[in-house]
């Protein structure tokens, strides 16, 4: 047990989230790389929501390491801070979903 702790506490993020701009409809991704696969625990938040896999939500992970989460058909209340965790690592951007102005 002891080990395998040790072996998450060593894992880093390699490249953190990045604050996105979106309109109204649209899809926002966010990826988040761990330098080494197999950390428990892994969670994504909207404004300190837990978000969970669904049509509007895609969360997925590639080799174990490459974390995304794409938020499908965002609206403008989907604006805010979307936070990346793995165990002790913790990355956070910001979702900013702008409205389309319509000419009058």
């Amino acid at each position: 047990l002891l080990l395998c702790h040790a072996e998450e506490a060593a894992a880093v993020i390699v490249s953190g989230l990045r604050s996105t701009d979106v309109f109204v409809g649209e899809s926002a991704t966010f990826t988040c790389e761990l330098s080494h696969p197999g950390m428990r625990n892994v969670q994504w938040w909207l404004d300190g929501t837990p978000l969970h896999n669904n049509l509007v939500t895609e969360i997925s992970e590639q080799d174990g390491r490459i974390h995304t989460l794409t938020l499908n058909d965002v609206a403008c209340h989907d604006s805010g801070t979307v936070t990346f965790r793995a165990g002790p690592l913790i990355s956070s951007a910001k979702l900013l979903v702008k409205g389309i102005a319509l000419l009058a």
